[in-house]
């Protein structure tokens, strides 16, 4: 309004007293009256990490979260990310079985794998540098996408002209890890903004893009690779990944308007480093990942073992990478309904039940099949649980300001010791045990009784110190962790 005016309120009926003060003709400014309840937008629970104040003509224009066509196109383009991004590394067993067979790379093929182990043991490992310098930094984050697509298929571009096994480990693997990670770590912090109450739904989408991936890359790249050789295809696959993101970034945006002039910039809390509950579940989120990337390394090799045909091991593959996309969805809407640690409990039964009882004894293909399924919808989930540990993790005392993109960062680095150590692992593990028959009697017999260890360890880990985190914390928690 440009002036205020006065009210002039009617007289109300007499009725008792003669001595009340009379109210009529009094003139009562507009602004002093109180204001109608703001509808559907709320700043206050959209995110802890949101600008202090907005205009109100701002404040109309800001879309809701947890929904509309801009949280879905927002979601849409973070699961082409996550497909993108991180498909071509967990594709890598294709390049693996062409660079050890063909020329200039086949005469020395130990140091072929550290090409896929570099790839994605630095990309997970790197994410705790990426997420914490644009956490610090909030008004890089576009910069960080434009700048790591242009380092990610320049990699590309630049390990296809190597000579050297070295070369590739340089380019396809460090290099393009790197660039990958700060292409796509913005898109963790934007999600906090666009997804509150759907946040463990939202993580889940996103990460199913992987596994979606896995549906469609490595057949693509194995038709690349036979048609025109690796130099040709990572050509062709660079102008794929930058054609592709380039439009992609403009969706990739921030929900919350910025402040002018902008808030002060506040340094990241790592506080929570120290506290009982990160430890255990940090601890599990490792001692699940140290097994959980075997089954796709071996289950191949494994169906070739058991001298069935090669397309049995691309189907278990397949089957898995699709059962994962399920299992991420679910598990992540899980934890937006319950505690994480029934969630936890779930993936862990399922994934344990699976390697045991299925893998392990496993002699014909239609076992083999029901496992690839099994442990990709319980398995292939687990890290859509990370958006209901980062929740327990905010409700600690201390703890409550701590950002989304810095425990999004120490998990991926967890998920990283994982994805590094368990390749040379697996390799001792293999050489420990004489092939005879199948599963647990045959050479693969150490390596699935330790998959199924590490999927145990990883849920019961924290499920039955979870009384003992409650007496550990004791007075630091801030609210309590109910929903139990």
């Amino acid at each position: 309004m440009s002036s205020l005016q006065p009210v002039t309120l009617a007289e109300p009926p007499t009725t008792t007293s003669t001595n009340a003060p009379s109210i009529k003709d009094e003139e009562i400014p507009l602004d002093s009256m109180p204001a109608p309840p703001v509808d559907n937008v709320d700043l206050e629970n959209a995110n802890p990490a949101r600008p202090a104040s907005t205009s109100s003509s701002e404040s109309a224009k800001i879309p809701r979260a947890d929904g509309g066509r801009d949280a879905w196109l927002f979601l849409a383009a973070c699961f082409v990310f996550e497909a993108l991004v991180w498909g071509f590394p967990f594709s890598f067993g294709v390049f693996q079985s062409y660079y050890s067979t063909h020329a200039p790379f086949d005469n020395s093929p130990k140091g072929i794998a550290a090409i896929g182990t570099c790839s994605t043991g630095v990309m997970y490992l790197f994410a705790p540098i990426s997420l914490y310098i644009l956490e610090a930094f909030p008004s890089i984050r576009l910069f960080s996408s434009m700048v790591g697509l242009v380092i990610a298929t320049g990699a590309l571009v630049a390990s296809s002209f190597s000579t050297q096994v070295w070369h590739l480990i340089a380019t396809q693997g460090v290099l393009y890890a790197i660039g990958g990670s700060l292409l796509y770590s913005p898109t963790m912090f934007y999600l906090d903004e666009w997804f509150v109450d759907k946040k463990g739904f939202a993580f889940g989408v996103m990460w199913a893009g992987v596994g979606a991936s896995g549906l469609v890359f490595p057949f693509a790249l194995k038709a690349l690779l036979d048609k025109w050789g690796f130099a040709n295809t990572l050509r062709v696959w660079s102008i794929i990944l930058f054609f592709l993101c380039t439009p992609l970034i403009y969706f990739i945006k921030s929900r919350l308007p910025t402040t002018s002039p902008p808030q002060p910039r506040k340094k990241p809390s790592y506080s929570f480093l120290f506290k009982p509950t990160y430890l255990l579940l940090q601890a599990s989120n490792i001692l699940e990942s140290l097994g959980f990337f075997l089954p796709a390394i071996y289950l191949p090799t494994y169906a070739t073992y058991l001298r069935l045909s090669p397309r049995t091991g691309t189907l278990l593959i397949s089957l898995l990478n699709l059962f994962s996309v399920v299992g991420a969805i679910v598990l992540g809407h899980l934890c937006d309904k319950m505690h994480v640690s029934h969630v936890i409990a779930i993936s862990t039964f399922g994934s344990t039940f699976s390697v045991f009882v299925l893998w392990g004894p496993a002699k014909e293909v239609g076992r083999l099949i029901i496992f690839a399924m099994m442990y990709g919808a319980f398995a292939g989930g687990y890290s859509a649980l990370w958006a209901g540990m980062m929740k327990e993790i905010q409700m600690v005392k201390g703890c409550e300001e701590v950002g989304m993109g810095v425990l999004m960062g120490v998990f991926a680095a967890g998920r990283g010791i994982g994805a590094v150590v368990s390749g040379p692992l697996s390799e001792v593990l293999l050489h420990t045990s004489v092939g005879r028959v199948s599963g647990f009697k045959s050479e693969y017999g150490a390596l699935i009784v330790f998959t199924g260890a590490s999927a145990f360890a990883g849920g019961v880990g924290w499920l039955v110190t979870r009384s003992m985190r409650g007496r550990a914390d004791g007075d630091e928690r801030s609210v309590s962790g109910a929903s139990t």
